[in-house]
């Protein structure tokens, strides 16, 4: 669903706990990220590999303009949804952009998410330790 033309293309992405919203538009690279620069709100090189993914694999680095809102989860899974949504607006973008990705695997939404604590043991899957006497 194209918005209007000066805010470009949406998309929204998930990933564990994290959900993002993402807008491009033709430009010449600028990553913003809660209005802040990609730099200064991942400190880890592998978070800003991993956002870059999609246009690295289309090769459109430095050509598209991105805006994304991110809340939830740790950094590590904002990542992951800014992602997952910059590569579904990267299909509403051009069309033709669709089979690349998916045979990469950025437009399936991860559903792996933490396992729930159990009721009469410490965690999700560790159990109180056993005595026999």
């Amino acid at each position: 669903m194209p918005v209007n033309q000066e805010k470009g293309f949406y998309a929204t992405g998930r990933r564990k706990e994290s959900t993002a919203r993402v807008w491009l538009k033709e430009g010449t690279g600028v990553v913003i990220i809660n209005k802040r620069p990609i730099d200064d709100y991942f400190g880890r090189e592998t978070s800003k590999m991993i956002l870059h993914q999609p246009l690295q694999v289309l090769e459109q680095l430095g050509k598209v303009d991105i805006t994304a809102s991110v809340r939830g989860g740790g950094l590590s899974g904002q990542a992951g949804a800014i992602r997952h949504g910059l590569a579904r607006a990267l299909c509403e973008f051009n069309p033709e952009f669709r089979a690349p990705l998916k045979k990469a695997g950025f437009l399936t939404r991860d559903a792996r998410v933490v396992e729930r604590k159990k009721y009469g043991q410490p965690g999700a899957r560790r159990r109180f330790q056993f005595s026999k006497r």
